[in-house]
Order: C-alpha cells, then structure tokens, then sequence
C-alpha cells in the first residue's frame, strides 16, 4: 500500500468502528464492513422476525446472513466501488478485489434467499428483487444518482430488512409489520442525516475549529447512540421470544 494511500486514509483509520490494532489490510477490510450501521439492519431484519406470532429459528439466521452477506459486504464493497465523490476507502482495494468480494457475497446471499423462496416464503420475491435493485442503483449511484438519496437510503436499509424479516416468517404483510418498518425507517433516516456530516467534518479533522470538532463529537455520540440503541433492541427482543 502506498504512502499517499495511507496519508488518504489516516481519517478513515481514526473511524470509531474501525479497530485500532491489527494487520493493516485487516482494519481496512473491517472498516469497510461498517459494522455497526450493519449490525442496526442485521437487527431490522431480527425486529420484523420477532414480531411473527410463531418463530421458525433458521429463518432468523437465514436472514442475518443474507443481509449480512448482501448488504454488510457486498453492498459496501459496491459503495466503495461506485462514490462518485470521495471514496470512503481512497485506493485501499483494487477495483477487481472489490467486484469480486461483491460478487461472491452477493451471489452466496441470494442462493441462501432463494432456498427458502422456493420451499417456503415466495412473498420475499418481492423484496429480495427491490433490495436487488437498490443494492446497486444506490451504491452504484446508476441513474445520475437519483436513487443514493437519504430518503431511498432509509426505505431500502431500514423499511425493507423489517419487512424481510416479517415475510420469511410469515410469507404475509400485515399492519403491524408495516407499521414496524415505518418506524425502523426513521431510525434509519436519523443516522444517515446525522452520517452525512460527520463524514464531511471527518474528511477534513485536521483542520477542524474547536466549534467543528464540537459538532463532529456530536454527530459520533448521535450514531453511536442509534446504532447500538437498535442492535440491544434487537437483541431484547430475540431474548424475550426465547425465554418468554
């Protein structure tokens, strides 16, 4: 890895989920993952699993894995791929490393969808086709970008996961899971209107005024916040269908 790369990165590295030891490539690899903004859609998709009145076990893995695969790798690594503005890894992966971590992890999460579309819920057709869709237009920002807006941003990664959660255990759509997913869409929309700047103020920490620096600190105690507050969230709720 070049110099001028590392110098590139030396904010991203800083990055609260990005581990502070460790064989460089490895902290990267990580920090691409983003794992606590994956870890509050793992936990979407765990939230509209836990509301169906009976809970078939390998169908809350099945679907942690799937959006694990689809979204906290292959999403990412497209998003690293596609960022017409700066890229939030600079050169830290080639572009073909990049497409194939995509491929696969996209390819391995939809042979996992499509087993139990076919045997059991053929109802999650419907948002397997649209997180499809939105895992590229959004991170590939197709179409002049319109489609890598906060607002798709928070219906694709915060409305559909609860409803994927939902269906794969129901095969149905019903008000209560419609209801659910609204709200996890807010949550959503909190931490990308709350992401967007603290990126900005990240990108450039150096040269931050005391003021700024404030406001980015913010900004870090806001996603943390809801980050975490939706994966306990989560997890409740997977402890209270266990032992209740």
């Amino acid at each position: 890895m070049s110099e001028s790369t590392v110098r590139n990165l030396t904010d991203r590295r800083s990055e609260w989920f990005v581990p502070k030891f460790g064989p460089l490539k490895l902290r990267f690899f990580l920090g691409l993952l983003f794992l606590p903004y994956t870890g509050m859609v793992l936990s979407f998709a765990v939230i509209g699993s836990m509301v169906a009145e009976r809970i078939h076990w390998d169908r809350v893995g099945a679907i942690v894995l799937i959006y694990f695969l689809g979204l906290g790798i292959g999403a990412h690594a497209l998003d690293a791929l596609g960022s017409k503005e700066a890229k939030p890894w600079g050169e830290a992966f080639q572009r073909r490393q990049l497409w194939l971590i995509a491929s696969i992890s996209l390819a391995a999460a939809y042979l996992i969808a499509i087993y139990y579309m076919i045997l059991y819920v053929p109802w999650l057709w419907v948002v397997a086709l649209l997180e499809g869709f939105f895992v590229f237009a959004y991170n590939l920002e197709w179409f002049g970008g319109k489609f890598h807006t906060d607002n798709w941003f928070a219906f694709s990664w915060g409305f559909l996961p609860v409803l994927a959660g939902y269906l794969i255990q129901t095969n149905r759509i019903s008000p209560e899971a419609l209801l659910l997913g609204l709200s996890m869409t807010l949550f959503s929309l909190i931490e990308i209107k709350s992401s967007r700047p603290y990126k900005d103020l990240k990108r450039h920490s150096l040269d931050l005024s005391n003021e700024q620096r404030i406001q980015m600190e913010k900004y870090e105690v806001i996603l943390k916040s809801v980050s975490l507050g939706i994966i306990l969230l989560g997890v409740g709720l997977v402890v209270w269908r266990l032992f209740s």
